[in-house]
């Protein structure tokens, strides 16, 4: 999955596994916010009582937490990608053995891409290291 760690990761995956109780090796930035993927039968823990860790997390660290579900094979890459874009849509996603296709419109492809296509580096490297593949907007 994740390639390596560097130090400040592995201080937010320390804080993460005190204050939830959750073990965890993958977190990654997206768009100024600290995204964990964890277990999907572990995401409520995760979350706490009425989201009471994730907001604990947020409010430590000043910066919007997402939790997430560890997607096991290629076909959870719709639902992944979703969760981490949200609340930005898209059309479809379309997946093919080299690389991930995304098909959004005009509004949600500014949205993806981003300025100075920051966005759209972000998730080409997710998608790398989750998935094995190459990933672009159209």
């Amino acid at each position: 999955m994740v390639n390596t760690i560097d130090m400040q990761h592995m201080r937010y995956l320390n804080l993460f596994g005190k204050i939830t109780r959750v073990s965890t090796r993958h977190c990654f930035k997206y768009n100024e916010a600290l995204v964990f993927c964890v277990p999907r039968r572990l995401i409520s823990q995760a979350f706490g009582e009425n989201a009471r860790n994730a907001k604990q997390m947020s409010q430590i660290l000043g910066k919007r937490i997402k939790i997430i579900a560890i997607p096991n094979d290629v076909k959870d890459a719709k639902t992944f990608i979703s969760a981490i874009v949200s609340p930005v849509t898209f059309k479809e996603l379309n997946i093919t053995p080299d690389e991930i296709i995304l098909n959004a419109g005009s509004q949600s492809k500014a949205a993806l891409i981003g300025r100075n296509k920051r966005r759209l580096l972000e998730m080409q490297k997710i998608v790398k290291d989750f998935f094995k593949r190459e990933f672009r907007i159209v």
